[in-house]
Order: structure tokens, then C-alpha cells, then sequence
């Protein structure tokens, strides 16, 4: 094996190993703002309107469900626009939006 050789597999293995790096911390946020969600939908259901229990249980799905046509960066960008609205309604309580805020917080870190 050559020296070019060696440095090119190296390169390989690393970029590689940075896009599985990137696809676990993807993971691992999503799984952070879906578990905020659920928390928000079974704990704090009865300081939620009606509407922002059905973007909520709309949210979920779309972060839950894979879609093969859209990427988990879109599916993302889509639900902090729903959050975004969601979180400047007055009828919310400080505290859940400050939940909202924080899954919003996780699903900006996802790339691809």
C-alpha cells in the first residue's frame, strides 16, 4: 500500500464516520423533541387549547413517521414553523412554551 493510498482510505473512513456521527446526533435530538412533545401532550394536556393539542398530536406524527420522500431536515424545518406560531400564542403558559422553545432548540440542530 502506498502513501496516497493510506491517506485517501483515511479520508474515507473519517468522512464516513462523520456522517454516522452526524446521523446519531440526529437521532438523538429528535428523540429529545418528541419526548418533550409526548411530555407536554400527557402532562400538561389540561393547560393546552384544543387547537395546540392537535398541532402537537400533528407534530408527533410528522416527526415520528418516516417519510422516504422528505428528509429528516425538512420534516424538521416544517415543525419548528409549527412551533414558531405555536409558541406566540398568549393563551399558552410561560413554562410550556418555554418547552416548546426547547424542542425547537433540538430540531434546529438537525442537518443533513
Amino acid at each position: 500500500m502506498t502513501r496516497t493510498e493510506k491517506t485517501t482510505t483515511s479520508k474515507r473512513i473519517t468522512k464516513e464516520e462523520k456522517k454516522l456521527l452526524q446521523k446519531k446526533t440526529n437521532r438523538e435530538r429528535l428523540t429529545l423533541a418528541i419526548g418533550t412533545l409526548e411530555n407536554i401532550q400527557t402532562n400538561y394536556s389540561y393547560k393546552v387549547n384544543r387547537n395546540s393539542k392537535r398541532l402537537i398530536h400533528e407534530l408527533l406524527d410528522l416527526l415520528k413517521h418516516e417519510d422516504q420522500n422528505i428528509s429528516l431536515s425538512i420534516r424538521a424545518a416544517n415543525a419548528i414553523s409549527v412551533l414558531d406560531s405555536m409558541s406566540q400564542d398568549r393563551r399558552i403558559e410561560s413554562h410550556i412554551r418555554t418547552m416548546l422553545w426547547q424542542v425547537v432548540s433540538n430540531l434546529e440542530g438537525i442537518r443533513e
